[in-house]
């Protein structure tokens, strides 16, 4: 039962971080292009890289599964949009706005990737 309520409220607080995130995305920089998406995914990438090195064998936080499952399963999954990612990259195609699809699908997978080593460099253990 423990690691349903772990799930459950680390869901509940990632769906509002991204919610809150979004939000404020679409108030700075406007809707033409999907930066909270972008930067949710980003950063969502770099904490799961971050909690899967510090709960890792040998790492500072060695197999909590408390801190897996409340963290990576449960606020990023709530967190991360990759459904939605997908989604708005494929309204900007229907757009006629490739360039804009290309440089979502890009940013997205490259600088997720990076967020995730760094996380994962940053708090794995030596």
């Amino acid at each position: 039962m423990q690691a349903v309520i772990m799930v459950a409220a680390g869901g509940a607080v990632g769906s509002l971080g991204r919610y809150w995130v979004g939000m404020a995305m679409a108030r700075i920089l406007g809707d033409g292009f999907p930066w909270g998406t972008l930067l949710i995914n980003v950063l969502g990438s770099f904490v799961i890289g971050a909690a899967g090195g510090l709960t890792a064998a040998g790492g500072r936080m060695d197999g909590d599964m408390t801190i897996r499952l409340l963290v990576m399963t449960g606020l990023c999954g709530g967190f991360t949009t990759f459904s939605a990612f997908s989604l708005q990259t494929v309204f900007l195609l229907r757009a006629g706005q490739p360039m804009a699809a290309l440089a979502n699908v890009a940013a997205s997978a490259g600088l997720c990737l990076l967020a995730t080593f760094a996380g994962l460099a940053i708090f794995t253990s030596r």
